[in-house]
């Protein structure tokens, strides 16, 4: 489990990649590079970082899934994940 300091780090973040999207594209599409990199550090989305949606895990996330490895294989042991096989693992 990641730590709930972590989490809230990032959900601001997402916050901030969002309010400065617009502006971040018009100053990008006029070439103002300074005017970019007056602009909060926090606010490029290049930052954001992929973490499993149930248990905060920064680490092997599935993009597909958008969970990680662990809770994935949890998941279809479980058979919560239909049309999973366990083949070898």
């Amino acid at each position: 489990m990641a730590k709930e300091s972590m989490k809230a780090r990032e959900r601001k973040r997402a916050i901030m990649v969002e309010k400065y999207a617009d502006k971040r594209a018009a100053l990008k599409a006029a070439g103002d590079y300074e005017g970019l990199q007056k602009l909060p550090k926090n606010s490029a989305p290049v930052r954001m970082h992929n973490r499993c949606k149930i248990t905060g895990r920064p680490k092997g996330y599935m993009r597909q899934f958008g969970i990680s490895r662990v809770t994935f294989r949890e998941m279809a042991s479980s058979g919560l994940i239909p049309g999973v096989k366990k083949a070898s693992w």
